[in-house]
């Protein structure tokens, strides 16, 4: 048998022991490999995913991350690429069961867009802004992420699991603040809306943002809708979501 097939023999076992034994090898030496690799994986998971796992009872966790330890093809061995993984597990190989809550694939990629804001890299293209936002290039900091949502997830817990969605929408913004600890702020429509066209754009400015604004906005008064905007992008610009692009 070609090394190619050993390795494969034995990477089979180690996913599902009821396969054959790999050639040369004997089920207690198979256990402690297939233990090492499966605590692994679920300790991963685990710190990636803390919420969602105080959802479960220990039993059904652990039923959870067989069933991606065994389904699902990892491509890489790095901490957040398998968070990454996971939450493509849950939503393109898993069959929810009834002890999984409604809001599964939300919770899982809110926790995981958390991880992903905490290890993101500065842009050294992306400065603060020191002076005004209407003069200089805006655009949404790296280390800030808007997101959607149909459940409020950023409150579910062991004590609250909401069983239907919201009646609207739940808009966030995850960003990481000057202590380097990631942030969430629940916001309106228009704000989202607003931080959205910036994490689509390379950079504009602030006259462009009310340009399009009115656009989009037509029934507010222009001198409303400026003042709003104006207070609103100060605000997270002081917060570092909202930064200035140097060309």
């Amino acid at each position: 048998m070609s090394f190619t097939k050993v390795q494969q023999s034995f990477i089979d076992y180690i996913k599902e022991p009821s396969r054959k034994l790999p050639s040369g090898t004997d089920s207690r030496r198979m256990k402690i490999y297939r233990d090492l690799f499966f605590n692994n994986m679920e300790n991963f998971i685990s710190t990636g995913f803390p919420v969602l796992k105080s959802l479960y009872s220990e039993e059904d966790w652990r039923a959870l991350i067989q069933q991606f330890f065994v389904i699902h093809d990892c491509q890489s061995p790095i901490f957040v690429e398998i968070a990454n993984e996971f939450v493509t597990f849950l939503q393109s190989e898993y069959q929810p069961n009834e002890q999984d809550p409604s809001f599964l694939l939300e919770l899982a990629h809110y926790e995981y867009m958390e991880l992903v804001v905490a290890i993101a890299r500065d842009n050294p293209l992306q400065t603060e802004i020191t002076g005004s936002v209407c003069s200089g290039s805006l655009c949404l900091s790296d280390t800030a992420k808007v997101l959607q949502y149909s459940y409020d997830v950023s409150h579910i817990s062991d004590l609250y699991r909401p069983e239907t969605p919201a009646e609207t929408p739940q808009y966030f913004c995850l960003y990481r603040d000057c202590d380097e600890e990631v942030v969430f702020l629940q916001l309106n429509p228009l704000t989202a809306q607003v931080l959205g066209y910036l994490s689509q754009s390379e950079g504009v400015n602030f006259d462009e943002v009310m340009a399009w604004l009115q656009a989009n906005y037509p029934d507010i008064d222009e001198a409303t809708l400026t003042g709003g905007c104006l207070q609103m992008l100060e605000e997270f610009a002081g917060k570092g979501v909202i930064k200035e692009i140097k060309g």
